[in-house]
């Protein structure tokens, strides 16, 4: 009998796309568990609205074989502290204590590079974690709620992917903002032009977290990102080479933009669609390297310009 795979998280960026992977690829059940509806949903998958923070009742009629866990919080900032630790941990712990009901021993966990904590210095998977906010606790916490879970039994697997920036079709975040203001005509540089923004593609991410899943060791901990270090100025030249080689760029000179900051600071609660914290992350950079992957020969460098060009191929050209 051919055993399911349940995705908790399945609507949300990530999961629809690991959905659309495993449905060509997968001849099994599929299952994906969310509090919202998908988008749009996929004939051989079962879509179902559930919630991770309460899983006791929740039970599928099928033998199951693998969990992807993408059910988090994650905007930051734009949620109050609690809703991270309600969400990031006791779903966690929902999602290994539902993996032991159903004697499932495979889980593939997506974490997250702010559990490294904001840094000067690269970061690699051998880099001790600092996490500073309320998502990056959260999420250092919820990879020791999956790890104690790995370590209860022998026969179990357990693979931790730390994404960085993950950008592509239906993301609405980092890159399609830069992509609208490119369209626009026009991009001003957050104070500086040398921040490292450490990013990968949607389908990448994917296809690394296929990988990582198939290797023999029994726990797996890789950051998802590309090896080359690439700052917002490559990211915006990259962009402009091929896509928007009419836009123009300009510098916003630092003063200026810590004092945009603080004075959009008192503002911010009363629904200011720009968050001053959000303008203060534009200058701090997520200097990450894919170790793991570099050193089992998966992932290579010069790939951002390939990856825009598949997004624009699959949007025809709205980077949405």
């Amino acid at each position: 009998m051919t055993t399911g795979v349940v995705v908790f998280g399945g609507a949300g960026f990530v999961g629809s796309h690991l959905l659309k992977r495993l449905a060509k690829t997968y001849s099994g059940p599929i299952f994906s568990v969310d509090i919202r509806k998908s988008k749009s949903e996929l004939p051989s998958v079962t879509y179902i609205i559930g919630d991770v923070r309460d899983l006791s009742q929740f039970s599928l009629d099928a033998p199951l074989s693998l969990i992807y866990n993408f059910a988090a919080v994650h905007t930051t900032p734009g949620h109050p502290t609690h809703e991270y630790y309600e969400t990031n941990i006791v779903g966690a712990m929902e999602v290994v204590a539902f993996a032991k009901r159903h004697d499932v021993s495979n889980i593939v966990f997506t974490s997250s590079i702010s559990v490294y904590g904001p840094s000067k210095e690269t970061k690699t998977e051998d880099s001790k974690p600092a996490p500073e906010s309320a998502y990056g606790w959260s999420k250092f916490i919820a990879e020791k709620v999956h790890r104690t879970w790995l370590e209860e039994d022998a026969g179990r697997r357990l693979v931790v992917a730390r994404p960085a920036v993950v950008f592509g079709p239906g993301e609405g975040g980092n890159f399609t903002r830069l992509a609208k203001l490119l369209k626009k005509g026009v991009f001003v540089y957050p104070g500086r032009t040398d921040t490292i923004k450490s990013c990968i593609y949607v389908d990448d991410l994917v296809d690394a977290m296929l990988f990582a899943q198939e290797q023999p060791e029994n726990y797996v901990l890789f950051n998802g990102c590309y090896p080359d270090r690439y700052t917002i100025s490559d990211i915006i030249e990259t962009f402009r080479a091929k896509h928007f080689s009419g836009a123009r760029t300009f510098i916003l000179p630092r003063p200026l933009l810590m004092t945009v900051a603080a004075f959009l600071r008192p503002m911010s609660a009363s629904g200011l669609g720009i968050h001053p914290d959000r303008i203060l992350k534009l200058v701090q950079s997520t200097d990450i390297m894919p170790c793991w992957l570099m050193e089992k020969g998966f992932i290579g460098r010069g790939l951002l310009p390939r990856s825009l060009e598949r997004w624009s191929q699959q949007t025809n050209g709205r980077f949405e």
